[in-house]
């Protein structure tokens, strides 16, 4: 490790690289080019919320405009237009790709962290453990020690896929690793799957059904009575107005979950992804680093979040008192 003098050679260094890059960046970006009249390092990105088609070939090339019409390419005056997966349509997107890729990286992490456990925990092995037992400490906070218990592999699961869905997609090979036409870049690769919203509706449907799961398997059919308050009516008591009215706003709050948790985290991710895209091309290089950490962040606030939320609803249908 450098210490002394040479640190501070090192930092210098790097600190006067990065300003210059930052410079660099500047000036042939977007905003640099259009007040300095110099050429753009980056040409207009283009911006596709649906996902792209991967596989297979044929139905990729059809959306992503790629087909040869009349024996020829399209050429330079003809515009490939995209156009999404209609609604029987059945492909591999890259959205569901990054789902995958995401899903096997979690699985080595943690079979290669089981397979090497030992009473001593080296370094790999203490930060799994570490952040096993973080967000079973979390769940334990909102549930308690035996509830948090039963419902943490769920938990985890969407925890971990949330924050690592998020944080992969920061690596360099998800920008350019794509499908080309004319040297551009017409559907990449792999693409955060937080910004296809079917992946948030499918997380947001698992949360709602396991929520309601758990309130039935803890307080039966009484479970149903925070959405159906009937008895007054029967008994032909006016106030059980109000208790039906309420019944039904609770019943509302509780399917409207589904709507937010998957515009929430659909927002973010899709919102994380265009400001990363538009920062790379009005000041490219080191600036775009700045984006990468608040997104960082960001990734590890939206699966806080989904979680935690996902943990207080639990609390609130497993309770026995009355709401």
């Amino acid at each position: 490790m450098p210490t002394g003098a040479l640190a501070k050679k090192l930092l210098l260094f790097t600190g006067v690289g990065l300003v210059v890059l930052l410079l660099v960046g500047f000036i042939f970006g977007a905003v640099g080019s259009a007040m300095l009249g110099t050429d753009q390092f980056l040409d207009k990105p283009e911006i596709h919320l649906p996902p792209q088609p991967i596989f297979p070939a044929d139905v990729r090339d059809e959306h992503l405009g790629l087909l040869q019409i009349d024996g020829e390419h399209h050429g330079e005056d003809a515009e490939a237009h995209f156009t999404p997966l209609g609604a029987t349509e059945i492909a591999v997107t890259n959205t569901l790709l990054s789902s995958w890729f995401t899903t096997v990286v979690l699985i080595l992490i943690f079979v290669t962290a089981a397979r090497r456990r030992s009473v001593i925990p080296g370094r790999f092995q203490g930060f799994v453990e570490t952040m096993i037992e973080g967000v079973l400490g979390f769940a334990s906070s909102v549930l308690g020690p035996e509830m948090a218990r039963k419902t943490f592999p769920v938990v985890a699961t969407i925890f971990f896929f949330v924050l690592f869905n998020a944080w992969l997609a920061l690596l360099p090979f998800y920008q350019f690793l794509g499908f080309t036409q004319d040297g551009e870049i017409k559907a990449h690769f792999l693409r955060s799957a937080g910004t296809d919203i079917n992946m948030p509706l499918a997380l947001a449907l698992i949360s709602f059904v396991f929520v309601e799961y758990w309130g039935f398997r803890a307080r039966g059919f009484s479970y149903l009575k925070k959405f159906f308050q009937l008895g007054k009516i029967f008994r032909g008591k006016p106030s059980g107005l109000i208790d039906a009215f309420v019944g039904f706003l609770e019943l509302t709050s509780e399917l409207v979950r589904v709507v937010s948790f998957t515009f929430r985290l659909f927002g973010n991710m899709t919102a994380g992804e265009i400001l990363v895209v538009m920062i790379t091309f009005l000041v490219p290089f080191v600036a775009t680093q700045f984006v990468f950490g608040l997104e960082l962040l960001v990734g590890l606030i939206q699966a806080v979040i989904f979680a935690g939320l996902t943990l207080v609803f639990l609390s609130v249908a497993t309770s026995h008192e009355e709401h």
